[in-house]
């Protein structure tokens, strides 16, 4: 069956022109279906602009997108046919198998969680952050989605983590770590402490504590940590390409540039590529019940193609079925903490005040 992926075509800084693109690139190049969702008068003059939408691509009529600075339960509450409103009721209503969007992240996200739902046992959202330009077998999580974390969040996203680091990097049976300030059990606050507790007992293979200078060593697949820790050593990985390129190019300033010194060059601006590219294009957002890209705001078109085919891929590995599936499992081992904890609920249910929208 064909995977359809919804685009929020409305949404991003450079929309509509980079999203239409996008979209038209990644259908030519893919047999997904894929649902540009925006408004009719914007969308139109743009897609007869860069030459028509292929076959396998057609446009979802929605109304205007959130303007930057709305809060994002407008997108719930007074713009429900807003675009990224409207793309993710084709997810949750089966008329869509993904969606992607570079509008407002806090937009997609609210959307997402209220009309999809979280998956069982898993209380918030996630952002997995594979390190595939220094580490090709580890990916950081949680990247940045939330703050304040209880050790039952920590503990879904090694689940998370497992799943992402079997069906996208390959890895079988992925080793999960907890980042702390030691490897020794006791390391850490008493947060931490109660997550190598869960952690050890979930079924995961998981390896024990590791340090930050383990990070892009390979010592474990699955990085665990809170949403502070993981966004600033993110931004801190990504700043190393340019720090280093800053620093070498002022060493040879002043002297001649020979075969070597261009090779030097070459390598440099490779490396910055390496430890950028991770972030290109967003990625997902794991514990919702569905398959959901969310991309950063200045996304171009290159970004939007391969936020497309990246979605239709997760969407035919049915990594939400089995991050389903890894958890119940998880549930039966941690089963006494685990039943203590609320589960964010699915539509209808979060106290946005908001009449379900059909």
């Amino acid at each position: 069956m064909r995977v359809r992926v919804a685009l929020d075509a409305a949404g991003g800084d450079l929309a509509p022109s980079d999203t239409i693109r996008g979209a038209i690139r990644a259908a030519q190049k893919s047999n997904a279906e894929i649902l540009v969702v925006g408004p009719p008068e914007q969308l139109l003059p743009e897609i007869e602009r860069w030459g028509g939408l292929p076959a396998n691509a057609r446009l979802i009529p929605s109304g205007e997108a959130l303007k930057e600075g709305e809060p994002a339960t407008h997108a719930l509450r007074r713009k429900a046919s807003c675009s990224v409103a409207v793309a993710a009721r084709l997810l949750r209503d089966g008329e869509a198998d993904a969606l992607v969007s570079a509008g407002s992240t806090g937009a997609a996200s609210v959307s997402a969680i209220y009309y999809l739902g979280m998956l069982p046992g898993i209380g918030r959202p996630a952002v997995c952050v594979p390190l595939v330009g220094l580490a090709p077998k580890t990916v950081l999580i949680d990247g940045g989605a939330n703050v304040d974390c209880k050790p039952s969040h920590m503990l879904s996203f090694g689940a998370i983590g497992t799943v992402y680091a079997r069906r996208m990097l390959g890895v079988p049976e992925p080793t999960v770590a907890l980042l702390s300030t030691g490897t020794e059990q006791g390391k850490g606050p008493k947060t931490l402490q109660e997550t190598y507790t869960l952690l050890r007992q979930s079924g995961l293979n998981f390896v024990g504590n590791v340090e930050g200078y383990d990070v892009l060593t390979g010592k474990a697949n699955v990085i665990v940590c809170d949403g502070i820790v993981g966004n600033v050593l993110l931004k801190f990985y990504e700043s190393l390409g340019p720090c280093f390129t800053r620093w070498a190019t002022e060493q040879i300033d002043g002297l001649p540039i020979d075969g070597a010194g261009r090779r030097m060059l070459s390598q440099m601006a490779r490396f910055t590529r390496l430890t950028r590219a991770e972030s290109a294009g967003g990625g997902l957002l794991w514990g919702v019940n569905g398959v959901v890209q969310i991309m950063h705001g200045n996304s171009n078109a290159h970004h939007f193609e391969r936020a497309l085919l990246r979605a239709q891929l997760a969407a035919e590995a049915d990594v939400v079925g089995e991050l389903r599936s890894e958890f119940a499992a998880i549930h039966e081992h941690c089963r006494d903490y685990l039943e203590a904890i609320p589960v964010m609920p699915p539509e209808g249910s979060i106290s946005l005040a908001i009449p379900a929208q059909r």
